[in-house]
């Protein structure tokens, strides 16, 4: 196929204001990613926009395997709860209340 580009779970992306962090969550446009590099903002970097990942999420929540997991561009956490946030994927393993961690499968999906 010519017109085939790349497989899309790793893209290449404008770092926003104040730049990224690998391994830290944002949202471009309407889409959350997971930067895989450190760069200033304006440049271009690697994002992880589907696959699994642990990351930072709200402490006091209890997450169970499949659960809508959404990111509060807010508080700069993954969260269970909707209002307000975007959809990112689902929990991909059980997160204890309390931890600040959960591992997050990103669906990709622009909201």
């Amino acid at each position: 196929m010519i017109n085939y580009v790349e497989p899309g779970e790793i893209v290449e992306l404008t770092a926003p204001s104040g730049g990224v962090v690998s391994g830290t969550a944002y949202l471009i446009g309407s889409l959350v990613v997971v930067a895989t590099v450190t760069v200033a903002a304006t440049l271009k970097f690697s994002a992880l926009v589907t696959g699994v990942a642990d990351l930072a999420k709200v402490s006091a929540q209890a997450w169970t395997e499949g659960a809508k997991i959404y990111w509060d561009n807010s508080a700069k956490l993954f969260t269970t709860t909707s209002g307000g946030n975007t959809l990112a994927g689902v929990a991909a393993a059980v997160a204890d209340n309390p931890s600040s961690t959960g591992q997050v499968r990103l669906d990709g999906v622009a909201r």
